[in-house]
């Protein structure tokens, strides 16, 4: 059999193994999600007479097959295949996960995983975010602009909610269920009463061996026993973003700063790495009653050591009458909401002119509610996604 037979194949198989386990209430749900998103949660569990075929492949052979279809499919739509490679059964998708590299080594993006991993450190990845004004959503996309074929590849979803003293967003993986006990929750943004302070919160800690008790840095997400026990239950504080107050009406555009309390300066360096989580903490980690309590206050970083961006400072064009950046095309309509963030360094850190001025996380207006997102190493999809969802908020007291 050919090696684009079997491909194929796969593709068959996963889309009739969809059909039976949407007959099957919440897992049908759950692999119905799935086909909308490439990135998706866990698929669920497979049927021994699905498996049997493809299980038992001599383990030099499963190993060739998969790391030649990941090597081949390089970009979406096309990586699907990648994901239907690892819905097979256990042994392909403990081979398939084994394979596939995080984005800061490959520059691509695969499993959900890989949106709560830092970006590469070389080229940005480049994505962009529909605002849907009638529901108040936010849908991140992967791509340079939006595609005319309705294939766009759907990688986080925001719904903002107003109350009283605030405004929060709540992230989902999916476009059409934002409830913070679906294990489809990724984490929320939530502001002050003026709108110049958000605190990013992450459903998990950042990375996986940060499970130690400090309830100063998590908050409860709901009573433990609403949801199923393999759920966490907590939400992490990782960051917090400061618009300065500009009462006074002068003019410029906004200025931001976002302290990110678990990655430290030394990560921009060389040499220097940031918290990468290898898996969700569904997939491995059982919470109990006292969930409520984890957190990753192990691994965090002193106030004077962890990373701080900043917005970077344009400069005043007197003929357009503007203040302007070099966003290399990819913004073409003016908007206080665009911004590039580079590292804020001290004199005392150890670190180069070129890292310093090297744009960490760009964002920008390209049309009527359309907007596109870079990012980079050490920032993951989501912080930035978080941090762009920041700038959407009325701020009446910083311009």
């Amino acid at each position: 059999m050919s090696f684009k037979n079997i491909v194929r194949e796969l593709k068959e198989m996963t889309d009739s193994i969809g059909s039976v386990s949407r007959r099957r209430g919440v897992e049908g749900k759950q692999w119905r999600n799935c086909t909308r998103s490439h990135i998706a949660p866990d698929l669920p569990q497979m049927d021994d007479t699905a498996e049997s075929r493809w299980a038992h492949l001599p383990p030099e052979l499963l190993l060739d097959i998969i790391r030649r279809v990941e090597e081949s499919e390089t970009s979406w739509p096309a990586r699907t295949v990648v994901v239907h490679c690892a819905s097979v059964c256990k042994p392909w998708r403990d081979v398939t996960k084994e394979i596939v590299k995080t984005p800061e080594e490959c520059g691509r993006l695969t499993f959900p995983i890989s949106l709560k991993q830092p970006g590469p450190r070389d080229a940005p990845i480049q994505c962009y975010i529909k605002r849907d004004r009638a529901t108040s959503t936010f849908r991140l996309y992967f791509g340079l602009t939006p595609s005319e074929d309705e294939s766009d590849k759907l990688l986080l979803a925001a719904k903002r909610t107003r109350k009283a003293t605030s405004t929060g967003f709540v992230i989902s993986l999916v476009a059409d269920d934002f409830s913070r006990a679906s294990s489809t929750y990724v984490g929320k943004l939530r502001s002050n009463f003026l709108g110049t302070k958000f605190s990013i919160y992450d459903s998990q800690p950042p990375n996986d061996e940060a499970f130690q008790a400090n309830h100063s840095r998590s908050s409860r997400r709901f009573h433990t026993k609403q949801v199923s026990p393999r759920l966490p239950a907590c939400n992490y504080n990782i960051a917090t973003i400061s618009y300065e107050l500009n009462v006074l009406r002068t003019r410029g555009p906004r200025r931001m700063n976002c302290s990110l309390h678990y990655i430290p300066i030394s990560s921009i360096q060389e040499g220097g790495t940031a918290p990468t989580p290898k898996c969700f903490p569904q997939e491995n980690l059982p919470v109990s009653s006292s969930s409520t309590s984890l957190t990753s206050s192990s691994l965090s970083v002193k106030e004077n050591d962890h990373l701080v961006l900043k917005n970077k400072s344009p400069r005043w064009h007197e003929q357009l009458q503007c203040w302007c950046l070099n966003f290399k095309g990819r913004v073409t309509v003016a908007s206080v909401k665009n911004f590039q963030l580079v590292a804020s360094v001290g004199s005392s850190d150890n670190v180069s002119d070129a890292e310093q001025n090297k744009v960490i996380l760009q964002f920008g207006k390209i049309g009527q509610d359309i907007f596109t997102m870079d990012y980079r190493y050490p920032i993951s999809a989501y912080q930035a996604f978080a941090i762009c969802l920041s700038s959407f908020d009325t701020k009446p007291a910083c311009e």
